[in-house]
């Protein structure tokens, strides 16, 4: 009897449960996460995915999915891409920082 193919997408919450959602960095920690990913992942010279679905792919996951995507296997944030300047390359340091810190914390609160 064949199988038909579910999207996991709509049975995984983007949330994690209150307050540690909040204590997290809520949606602004949400929106800063997926922009970095998607500004990472999207060189200026183009790539073959838009910026928007990039930015709209990350943007599914819970918080500590998303801090994840900014780190090394090892819990480390990864470099800025090279890309990246100005106020982008300020704000990928900056979500360096706050995912090691959501990835920390998530762990702690038992909900990474």
């Amino acid at each position: 009897m064949p199988h038909g193919r579910v999207n996991a997408a709509k049975f995984i919450s983007r949330y994690v449960d209150e307050p540690h959602e909040t204590l997290l960095g809520g949606e602004e920690a949400h929106h800063l996460l997926a922009t970095v990913h998607a500004d990472r992942v999207c060189p200026p010279s183009g790539h073959s995915i838009r910026w928007n679905d990039c930015y709209a792919s990350a943007d599914l996951y819970p918080l500590t999915w998303k801090a994840r995507l900014l780190l090394t296997p090892g819990g480390v944030a990864l470099p800025p891409a090279e890309h990246l300047i100005g106020d982008a390359r300020e704000r990928a340091e900056a979500a360096g920082t706050l995912a090691e810190r959501i990835t920390s914390e998530g762990q702690q609160f038992g909900v990474a």
